[in-house]
């Protein structure tokens, strides 16, 4: 079976300096269409009129955390069944693995490289395909 291609990444991060840094890192490097949303309501705006291939979603925010926003885009219709990569510090084997039993597909620690991202995603992408 093919792998489908991934082209859009709906990026949820609230803090400015890292949503602004892996955007242009996806965009750039990656060449990925991205659609940054600052809070996790701005996500449950923006999914629908965008249609990610794929939710790439920070842990720990205010107000509606990672885990909790996830959980609201698995009511949507369009985002119920959007694979979802997290980006946090917490890489805990049980945190992780939480993460996992959440829906995720895998994991991604902060800190992170800027250049390596989006191969880092895309390795993802490619082995939730096999």
């Amino acid at each position: 079976m093919a792998v489908p291609t991934l082209e859009k990444i709906l990026y949820v991060e609230d803090e400015p300096d890292i949503r602004s840094v892996a955007s242009i890192a996806l965009e750039t490097v990656g060449g990925f269409q991205i659609e940054a949303c600052s809070s996790g309501q701005e996500a449950l705006e923006k999914a629908p009129g965008f249609a990610p291939h794929l939710i790439l979603l920070d842990v720990m925010m205010p107000g509606m955390d990672g885990p909790a926003t996830l959980a609201a885009l698995r009511d949507t219709a369009l985002c119920a069944e959007t694979p979802v990569i997290f980006m946090t510090a917490k890489v805990q084997p049980a945190e992780v693995a939480r993460f996992r039993d959440l829906g995720a597909i895998d994991v991604i620690p902060k800190p992170f490289d800027p250049m390596t991202l989006a191969e880092t995603i895309r390795g993802i992408w490619a082995r939730s395909h096999e």
